[in-house]
């Protein structure tokens, strides 16, 4: 192990996550070359002089990112995640609720429930006999929800997640406030405008990101389900996909929210990275400010 990583650590230059993107270094001489490509080759080469065979394989299948430097321990990433907004809820017909009832208190109309049931049939098919981890909002309206998809409880493995709940707009809200400061966040923009004693949408980006990285380590057990599924809240699911891909801001700014119970799957390929099985409809171009855009 000590040799291979010495080796490794020699071909890259460095640390195993220096580089120029996710996932990437570039050697001295050639192109861009995945890490886990490099730690993979060098891994099958040292596995066969002692009599073994298929670690490239083995390797490929079972790590990625920062976790690269853990492929003795099989990590085990899951073929899918899948994110699935609430369905519709009492605050999506009626804003004046939130001057009487708090924002994680609400609950799914009889039309959201009717689309978190239909959601699940596709769900129940996709995942089959397999098993799942499942990440829950705390609000009552994605609770609601991911009972209404009807899973298999035998299969699936269940955690209350708070880092996924909605952004804050603050605690009794007024209605007429909340509208002006709609318009503001508008003409301000998405990711940076913070509610008067909530949140913004770089705080929730924040808290996702931590989210991820207790997620990343759930999958160095070997024994982790081979599925993923969270349900969530729309801007939460965004900032979750520009978190996950690395996308701009300007990106962000320019996504809609999902509908109700609407979901993307994020899909594990053969490359051993994850690709996103649809886009987000785009209300406008992005503007980037600089190169990365």
């Amino acid at each position: 192990m000590l040799i291979v990583m010495q080796r490794v650590l020699r071909l890259m230059g460095g640390s195993p996550w220096q580089g120029t993107g996710a996932g990437e270094v570039r050697p001295e001489r050639g192109a861009r070359i995945p890490a886990h490509d490099i730690i993979a080759e060098i891994a099958e080469r040292e596995w066969r002089a002692v009599g073994h065979g298929g670690a490239g394989a083995w390797w490929r299948r079972g790590a990625a990112g920062a976790m690269q430097a853990n492929y003795a321990g099989g990590m085990a990433r899951p073929r899918r995640i899948v994110l699935i907004r609430h369905g519709e809820s009492e605050g999506n017909v009626d804003d004046t609720v939130y001057e009487r009832e708090p924002d994680h208190a609400l609950s799914l109309t009889p039309a959201g429930l009717r689309q978190a049931e239909e959601a699940g049939g596709p769900l129940r098919e996709m995942f089959g006999d397999q098993r799942v981890s499942a990440y829950v909002s705390p609000y009552r309206r994605t609770h609601q929800t991911f009972r209404a998809l009807g899973l298999d409880p035998a299969r699936v493995r269940v955690r209350e997640e708070p880092r996924l709940r909605e952004q804050d707009w603050g605690n009794w809200q007024d209605r007429d406030d909340v509208r002006q400061q709609k318009a503001y966040r508008d003409a301000y923009g998405h990711f940076f405008y913070r509610f008067a004693q909530g949140e913004s949408g770089a705080d929730v980006y924040d808290r996702v990101g931590a989210f991820l990285e207790s997620l990343w380590r759930s999958f160095e057990d070997p024994d982790h389900p081979p599925n993923v599924l969270i349900v969530t809240h729309g801007l939460t699911m965004r900032l979750f996909c520009m978190r996950w891909f690395h996308w701009t801001v300007a990106d962000f700014e320019s996504l809609s929210n999902p509908g109700n119970a609407d979901r993307r799957t994020l899909l594990l390929g053969e490359n051993g990275r994850y690709t996103l099985d649809r886009p987000f409809d785009r209300w406008c171009q992005p503007e980037p400010y600089g190169a990365t855009g």
